[in-house]
C-alpha cells in the first residue's frame, strides 16, 4: 500500500469517528431537558424517566439506569454497537453519562444516587417532577426519596423496609417504576432496593390531595410489598408487573374477565384479612360490576369498559355513624346509603349513581332532623333534647322536602353490596 493510500485510509477513519462522536453527542443533547442549560452547552444530557428493554421508548412507566438512557437511538433499527465486555459502551457515552451524574450531584448534593434520578410525569401533579432519591450519608443516615421541581420538595416518600431486613444497612437502589398498580388513575411509584444482601420490592399508592389546600402522597403498602418481595423470582420490574396483571396494565386488558380476575389477585395480596368478592349488575349493560372488600368493615367496586377497569368505590367503610353499608338496585343504576349525627338526631340518606365518567356520583342527598332545631345552629341543643322524635323536616340538596318527593328516590328494591365468593370461586365463576 502506498503512502498516499495509507494517508488517505487514517484520514477516512478519523472523518468516521469524528462523525460517531458527533451523532452519540447530538442523541444526548436532545434528551436534555431546559433545566440543564450548562449541560446543553457541554454536550450532555439529564436523566429522564425512560423504559426498559421491550417497551417503547416513549413509554414513561419504567425508568432505567442511568446507562440504559443515555444517547437512545431515535430509530429503533439504528442501534448502537457496544464492544463486548464494556457495559458503558463507546468511550464518549461513557463521559457524557458521567457528566450527567455529575451535574445532579452538583444540583441536588453528594448523596444523590444520580443512575437512579429521573424525571417523571406523574399524575398527581400538573407538570413534570424530579423522582430523586439519596443514599444515607452524615447529614442523613437513612435511604431517602423526595420528589421536587426546582429547588422545592412536594414530597417525601418514606422508604419501607420489611421487618426482617430492619437493621439491615442500605446498599443499593436498584430499579424504579412509575404506573397505576392499583387502577384508580393515579400514578404509583415501584422500587427494588438491597439492604446487606437481600433485595425487596416497595410499592406507594399515590393520592391526590385530600382537599384542593392539600397536597399529593404516597403511601407504602406493607403487605402487598412484602408478598411480592417472597414471591417474585427473580425479582426485577417486569417480573413485578407480570405477577400482579400477567404483564397486562390498565386500559390493555382482552376482556372484564382477564381485567377483574387481576384486581381480585391484587386485593388478595394487599389484604390482611379474608377479602370477598361478588359479581352484581349495578347498572343496566351486560358487563357485572366486581365487589371486594371485607364484610362488615369495607366495599370496593369496580366497574369494566373498554379494556380499562375503573374503581367506583375504592375501600368505602362502614359500620359506624349509623352507617350499616351500602345498598344498590339491580341493574337501576342506583346506590343508596344512610348515615347519622348525634345519635340519629340527624338522618341522612345519600343516593349515587355511575356517571359517564365510569365514576360514582351523588345525584340526591336526603336530610332530615328529627328535631326542633329552634335556633337553627345544625345541632340538638339542650333545650331542644325534647323535641326529639316528635319532629321533624327533611331536606334533598338542602331543599325543604315532602315525604312523597324523598319516597321517590327509594323507588326499587335494594339489596347490600358484599361479597359472597372467595377468590378461587370468583375465579371459577369468571372463566
Amino acid at each position: 500500500m502506498s503512502n498516499h493510500t495509507q494517508y488517505h485510509v487514517k484520514k477516512n477513519r478519523w472523518f468516521v469517528l469524528a462523525l460517531l462522536f458527533a451523532g452519540v453527542m447530538t442523541a444526548c443533547k436532545k434528551e436534555l431537558p431546559t433545566e440543564f442549560p450548562e449541560a446543553a452547552a457541554a454536550g450532555g444530557g439529564a436523566l429522564s424517566s425512560s423504559r426498559e428493554t421491550g417497551d417503547p421508548v416513549s413509554d414513561p412507566e419504567i425508568a432505567q439506569p442511568a446507562e440504559q438512557t443515555a444517547a437512545q437511538p431515535e430509530d429503533a433499527d439504528a442501534k448502537q454497537e457496544q464492544p463486548a465486555g464494556d457495559p458503558a459502551g463507546p468511550p464518549a457515552q461513557g463521559a457524557a453519562q458521567a457528566q450527567k451524574e455529575d451535574i445532579l450531584k452538583k444540583r441536588f448534593g453528594e448523596s444523590c444516587i444520580a443512575e437512579q434520578t429521573f424525571e417523571a410525569e406523574l399524575s398527581e401533579y400538573s407538570s413534570p417532577v424530579f423522582f430523586v432519591p439519596f443514599a444515607p450519608s452524615g447529614d442523613n443516615p437513612e435511604f431517602t426519596v423526595r420528589l421536587m421541581q426546582g429547588e422545592q420538595v412536594l414530597a417525601e416518600i418514606h422508604p419501607y423496609v420489611p421487618a426482617g431486613l430492619s437493621g439491615q444497612a442500605f446498599q443499593s437502589l436498584d430499579a424504579v417504576s412509575f404506573y397505576d398498580v392499583n387502577y384508580d388513575g393515579n400514578t404509583d411509584v415501584v422500587w427494588i432496593a438491597t439492604y446487606g444482601t437481600t433485595s425487596a420490592a416497595s410499592v406507594y399508592y399515590g393520592y391526590d390531595g385530600d382537599t384542593e389546600e392539600s397536597a399529593p402522597y404516597f403511601v407504602a403498602q406493607e403487605a402487598l410489598s412484602d408478598q411480592i418481595s417472597a414471591r417474585v423470582t427473580p425479582l426485577t420490574i417486569p417480573e413485578i408487573r407480570t405477577f400482579l396483571s400477567g404483564g397486562k396494565k390498565n386500559g390493555r386488558f382482552s376482556g372484564w374477565q382477564e381485567a377483574y380476575e387481576a384486581v381480585g389477585r391484587l386485593c388478595e395480596l394487599e389484604a390482611s384479612e379474608e377479602t370477598m368478592y361478588d359479581l352484581i349488575y349495578f347498572d343496566a349493560d351486560d358487563i357485572p360490576e366486581l365487589v371486594a372488600g371485607v364484610n362488615g368493615y369495607y366495599t370496593s367496586l369496580y366497574t369494566y369498559s373498554g379494556g380499562t377497569v375503573y374503581p367506583l368505590m375504592d375501600g368505602w367503610r362502614y359500620g359506624a355513624m349509623g352507617n350499616a353499608g351500602y345498598e344498590y338496585c339491580p341493574r337501576g343504576n342506583r346506590l343508596r346509603n344512610y348515615n347519622s349525627d348525634y345519635a340519629g338526631a340527624i338522618m341522612y340518606a345519600t343516593y349515587m349513581e355511575i356517571g359517564d365518567s365510569h365514576t360514582m356520583n351523588t345525584v340526591a342527598e336526603i336530610k332530615t332532623v328529627n328535631f326542633d332545631d329552634v335556633n337553627q345552629n345544625g345541632m340538638p341543643d339542650e333545650d331542644e333534647m325534647d323535641s326529639i322524635g316528635r319532629y321533624g323536616v327533611s331536606y334533598i340538596n338542602g331543599r325543604e322536602a315532602t315525604q312523597e318527593e324523598c319516597a321517590a328516590l327509594d323507588a326499587g328494591e335494594y339489596v347490600f353490596i358484599q361479597g359472597t365468593k372467595t377468590f378461587e370461586e370468583l375465579r371459577n365463576a369468571l372463566r
